[in-house]
């Protein structure tokens, strides 16, 4: 595993709670590292945050807003910073119903002039954006599986919209013009020097002045915590080992309801629960649920140290022996407070030796650059999504038309026939598309084999109508993804079984074993000459739905006799999801539409017998054995992923998927039933 090592680190809001801790780690255990401080000084910012790095050497504070270009310009060039770690954000929710646009203001345009900024010096190795848990949205009561790092970000509140807006600036910074982002996604994080109007230490202080501890709605809301020094640990990690174009959840998957939190608290505080909680009224959008999936950063060498008991008995002493830190808290301690964080509400500088933004307005800023607004108040708006999906009846076009449904883009099936253009042009004019999804196809019943007998059939559709409906989306200026198949290569002296090396989307077809194959291979080559077609080559499609007959699984798990033979292959239930993702972003071409790596028969039945049937048994036999009972050969290969993994970071290996999205899903109790 690579790793990083920075020189000059900028990190913003560190005067703040989580980035202080990281800030002191960082100057504590690397004192080669210079570490910049840029921070406003805002509400719930205290320089006594930074009192265990005041005198370090490589620590130098600055007082200063990420919102003035300037500055920021000018920060990244004197200070010769390769590294940014942007955690400076309005944090929080009850405040974001009451002054969004200040939220706006720190958090989307705040990012966006660090990005530009970024991008005019050309210097930054390193952009480490802060985000949070909640751009996902709620998270369903009864999910066994956390939200992972390539979940649909469904915000519910201005907060969380505000980070998901800086998100996609970060993200797009980083596709557009080459800037090395990372960005993670936290659960709640509690520890000494929050500001008081978080949870734990508004409970906490509460507790010490013998107040009742508020409960938002009925204390039902479930969250997971983690303490800050094990927070600071997990950045630590992503600085140095995180991968370049990468998310990365911080979490744990210990939840607790707030209502338990409350009554942690009052025993820890010899409080009777019944006459110290007091209930109020619920905030808007209250989500139920956040649940992370951690995996990706445990795999980079982090684990959670700190238990709940643990923390919360060291961040009630801190709270107890540092009573005045934050001084008058009172209005923190509202069971909603809003009045806070408002424009010019900043604390004071009380250190000479702060350098002040203000003090370093000299002849550098002629080498300043400040964004300008390039809007258009006359500039048509996108239009909304709307896809036209052909194959109906299909496994995968059906599966497309729920994932639409889900994620609430309008669709609507097409009527007409792939090979009659006058139907195919009736749908463009009815539905109006933005997208046109081609699921269908000819794959034959029950499989293959029958396009070796209906070879005029399979040509109709998989090659003449395939060819049509893209000359008519080129005609009116529509994108099509078309699912297509990667069963056109088998393994050969330049990528053997077992070696590792796949086919490339560049590499010309090899197998011509069955007819099928052989139209899926002339077709894409034909649609080569399309600009406005993105081909994704499926193979060996599973998904968590054990009882459909097209489920590879379901097939292998039926049959008498099964070879036992690597093979790239397609989880569905991750991967079309990206399809609609790579139809939002407008990418053409052709990719290998498959989940990085190879599994084999054995291993997934192995699976099988492991989650789902104890008892399953199965026999192999020999590809030679396996041509007598076949009327065509079938394709066996390697796809390379690495360009659609590339594009999304978070894409899982086979076997990874293979457990999270079919087999941990679908695994049986001693009861017989399945876990969800």
């Amino acid at each position: 595993m690579a790793t990083y090592t920075p020189k000059n680190i900028l990190i913003t809001g560190a005067a703040g709670f989580i980035a202080s801790h990281v800030a002191n780690r960082l100057i504590r255990k690397y004192p080669d590292y210079k570490i910049v401080v840029l921070d406003k000084l805002d509400y719930c910012s205290n320089l006594k945050n930074l009192l265990p790095s005041r005198s370090s050497p490589n620590f130098k504070f600055v007082k200063g807003d990420i919102g003035s270009a300037d500055l920021v310009n000018f920060l990244l060039i004197t200070e010769s910073i390769d590294t940014i770690m942007h955690f400076a954000a309005q944090t929080h929710v009850d405040n974001s119903f009451g002054n969004s646009f200040e939220f706006t203001k720190n958090n989307i345009y705040g990012t966006h002039v660090l990005l530009e900024a970024c991008k005019v010096t050309g210097q930054i190795r390193r952009f480490i954006h802060v985000s949070t848990d909640e751009v996902y949205g709620e998270t369903d009561e009864d999910a066994v599986v956390g939200n992972h790092e390539a979940s649909q970000l469904l915000p519910t509140n201005p907060y969380s919209a505000t980070k998901a807006g800086a998100e996609m600036l970060v993200m797009a910074y980083g596709r557009s013009y080459g800037l090395p982002v990372i960005t993670t996604r936290g659960n709640n994080v509690y520890g000494p020097n929050q500001f008081p109007e978080k949870l734990i230490p508004k409970f906490i202080l509460l507790a010490m002045r013998g107040k009742p501890l508020p409960i938002h709605g009925d204390g039902s809301n479930v969250r997971s915590y983690l303490y800050c020094e094990d927070v600071a640990e997990a950045f630590e990690v992503i600085l140095h080992r995180g991968e370049v174009g990468h998310v990365y959840n911080i979490g744990t998957k210990k939840e607790r309801r707030v209502i338990d939190v409350a009554k942690d608290m009052c025993k820890l505080f010899s409080m009777d629960p019944d006459t110290s909680i007091k209930f109020v009224e619920n905030r808007p959008f209250n989500d139920q649920r956040y649940f992370l999936d951690d995996q990706k950063l445990k795999n980079l060498g982090w684990s959670e140290r700190t238990t709940w008991e643990e923390g919360l008995k060291k961040t009630m002493e801190w709270y107890t022996g540092n009573p005045e830190w934050w001084g008058d808290v009172s209005g923190a301690l509202l069971p909603h407070p809003r009045m806070l964080m408002m424009p010019g509400i900043e604390r004071q500088c009380e250190d000479n030796n702060v350098m002040s933004a203000h003090a370093k307005s000299n002849a550098n800023q002629t080498r300043m650059v400040v964004p300008t607004s390039r809007s258009n108040p006359s500039t048509p708006k996108s239009p909304p999504l709307k896809f036209l999906i052909y194959g109906r009846t299909g496994w995968i076009g059906g599966l497309l038309g729920k994932i639409c449904e889900k994620q609430g883009i309008s669709f609507e099936y097409g009527k007409g026939r792939l090979q009659d253009k006058s139907q195919l042009l009736a749908d463009i004019v009815a539905v109006k598309p933005t997208h046109v999804f081609n699921a269908a196809g000819v794959t034959g019943r029950p499989n293959v084999d029958w396009c070796e007998t209906h070879k005029t059939e399979t040509i109709g559709t998989n090659v003449a109508g395939t060819l049509l409906l893209a000359d008519v989306c080129r005609e009116h200026g529509l994108l099509m993804m078309n699912f297509a198949t990667g069963c056109i290569f088998e393994y050969d002296a330049k990528h053997p079984e077992g070696s590792g090396i796949g086919f490339k989307e560049e590499d010309k077809p090899n197998f011509t074993g069955s007819f099928y194959s052989k139209t899926k291979a002339m077709v894409e080559d034909l649609l080569k000459e399309y600009d406005n077609v993105c081909t994704l080559r499926v193979r060996m499609p599973i998904s968590s739905d054990l009882n459909n007959p097209r489920n590879f699984i379901t097939k292998i798990s039926r049959y008498n006799k099964v070879v036992n033979i690597p093979n790239s292959m397609t989880i569905l239930d991750e991967l079309l999801p990206i399809s609609v993702e790579m139809a939002k972003r407008n990418l053409r071409g052709i990719w290998n539409f498959t989940n990085p790596g190879v599994v084999s028969h054995n291993e997934i039945l192995e699976m099988y017998k492991n989650y789902i049937d104890p008892s399953f048994e199965w026999v192999n036999f020999t590809l030679e054995e396996q041509a007598k009972v076949i009327v065509a050969p079938r394709s066996n290969n390697e796809m390379d992923a690495s360009k659609l993994k590339e594009e999304f970071p978070e894409l899982l290996s086979i076997k990874e998927s293979l457990i999270k999205y079919v087999f941990e899903p679908n695994k049986k109790t001693s009861d017989g039933g399945a876990i969800n």
